[in-house]
């Protein structure tokens, strides 16, 4: 029997993930010692932060090593599974902050709350690091038995109980139906390891097409599923409902960033190594799935009242532009002619106008983390508990004359409303420049202009909400619930970065620029 040797250099990556699980033991443990009827847990809200900002802080410092295999390839370290797990943790320490008002004013915080917070956290940066089909799929339950749990934490009333249920129901068939595809993959080519799947690909299509093919697009339906791709979003409205508001903000964030990681990490091999016609095969793909996400997720919001929903169809469409990127990988020249050919403008510079493109996706993932834990925070900060089994505690009307009765809450709400439909100076503005200019230099202009026009039509949506904080009368008997700090403090950081980075992006965005590197065999 070989006994894997394994040294302090392949754990060294996975201290964030190691951090995080450690402070999820923490958090249970000292839940042991509290009663029920006991009122002050404050602290667990500011250990569960704690240990998100040193994981980040220690996530951050992998972004500047060199990219290599570990756990004899099972993983990889490279700069972008560091960048992506900062994005993991900024979005862990907003949540908690978030989740601390909102579960005290409902008499709900407990340790295993912040527990699965952080243990979905630390399976979010395993699962940025996966190099391997099975430790993929192992990474992925464990972020998404965390978040299944989370959606139905509040327990009272049928809405949390539908939300975890239906979440559940439908992520274990997506989950198998990755499985099945990664097993056909294995079929084809002989391995699990993405790393050697890529080298083995050009002979598993010119002996098993059919059988590659198949796995391929069964892994895209699963992970499509995680990133609430049209036609697979049909989950994400009555989840994010029934879920409590910090949960949803962390499922539209953390769960899309690291799902969003794997999709390139598993897919990319594929433009890479199979050629000019296979790698246009899959930016058709692709861009099918980008114009569909894009126009669906703004028509479905449109009609919204309930700003819960219309946050998460909203998600739906920030998903088609982010799929955008992501089919701007995948483009090379094509020679022909007409207006859905790719004739790229970077022509002769593929590696960096790739890189350029990851650089893209990852910027408007943190601006998309951001932006979208500020707006939840906003909505959870005006939510009142008697309203929710109703279903009236996200209604628009309840934003009415917001401005008057509390004018710093109606002002981050404004900030995350214009930053979400892309209006300059806001990060949101930044991040969607970035992923259309990626998908013009790549020579997707027909896909960059119809991501232009779905972003103008979602303005409206967002928009409307400004109107009624700023424009309509507040409702007779409307009353705000108690302020609470953690909250305010998640809305004050928000609405600063959104503003900071719209202004100034250059730092952060060359930090990212650096990170854009991914680990190739």
């Amino acid at each position: 029997m070989n006994i894997p040797s394994l040294t302090f250099l392949d754990f060294q990556p996975v201290l964030p993930a190691l951090l995080l699980a450690v402070g999820g033991i923490v958090l249970l443990l000292t839940e042991v010692f509290q009663s029920a009827a006991t009122i002050n847990r404050a602290y667990q809200s500011m250990v569960a932060l704690a240990f998100s900002a040193v994981a980040g802080a220690v996530a951050a410092a992998t972004t500047l090593e060199p990219a290599r295999e570990v756990f004899l390839g099972f993983g990889v370290s490279d700069p972008f599974s560091g960048a992506v797990t900062v994005l993991v943790c900024v979005g862990l320490g907003l949540s908690v902050l978030v989740s601390a008002g909102f579960l005290r004013h409902r008499n709900a915080e407990r340790g295993e709350f912040y527990a699965l917070l952080l243990f979905a956290g630390a399976g979010m940066s395993l699962l940025a690091m996966s190099n391997e089909f099975i430790t993929l799929f192992i990474n992925l339950e464990v972020m998404s038995v965390s978040t299944y749990a989370l959606s139905a934490w509040l327990r009272r009333g049928t809405r949390p109980s539908e939300a975890g249920f239906k979440y559940f129901i439908l992520g274990a068939f997506s989950a198998a139906i990755l499985v099945y595809g990664a097993s056909l993959l294995y079929g084809a080519t002989g391995t699990t390891k993405l790393s050697e799947l890529a080298g083995l690909l050009p002979a598993a299509v010119a002996s098993n097409p059919g059988l590659t093919y198949l796995g391929a697009g069964l892994v895209a339906v699963g992970l499509a599923f995680k990133v609430a791709a049209v036609p697979f979003h049909m989950w994400t409205p009555d989840v994010y409902e029934g879920a409590p508001t910090p949960v949803s903000a962390l499922m539209s964030a953390g769960v899309k960033a690291t799902a969003f990681a794997s999709l390139v990490r598993v897919f990319l091999p594929f433009a890479q190594d199979l050629g000019p016609n296979h790698a246009q095969l899959m930016t058709y793909a692709f861009a099918a799935l980008a114009l569909l996400t894009m126009v669906v997720g703004n028509l479905m919001a449109l009609p919204q009242r309930n700003v819960k929903r219309m946050l998460a169809y909203s998600s739906v469409a920030h998903a088609g532009y982010l799929l955008l990127g992501v089919a701007a990988l995948f483009a090379r020249p094509t020679g022909g002619e007409g207006p859905l050919a790719v004739t790229p403008l970077l022509a002769g510079a593929e590696g960096a106008a790739r890189q350029q493109t990851l650089q893209a996706i990852l910027f408007y993932l943190l601006a998309y983390t951001v932006t979208s834990l500020g707006s939840f925070g906003a909505l959870a900060a005006l939510e009142r508990r008697e309203d929710e089994p109703r279903g009236t505690a996200w209604d628009l009307e309840k934003f009415a004359g917001l401005s008057q009765r509390k004018p710093g809450w109606a002002l981050a709400m404004a900030a995350m409303m214009l930053s979400l439909g892309g209006i300059p100076p806001t990060v949101g503005f930044m991040g969607k420049l970035f992923i259309f200019r990626a998908a013009v230099d790549a020579g997707l202009v027909w896909l960059a202009v119809a991501g232009v026009l779905a972003s103008a039509a979602g303005v409206y949506y967002y928009l409307r909400v400004v109107v009624y904080m700023y424009m309509r009368p507040s409702q007779d008997g409307v009353t705000v619930p108690e302020r609470q700090w953690t909250t305010e403090l998640a809305l004050v950081l928000s609405t600063a970065a959104v503003v900071l980075l719209g202004v100034a992006p250059g730092t952060l965005s060359a930090w990212l620029g650096k990170a854009s590197v991914l680990f190739s065999q």
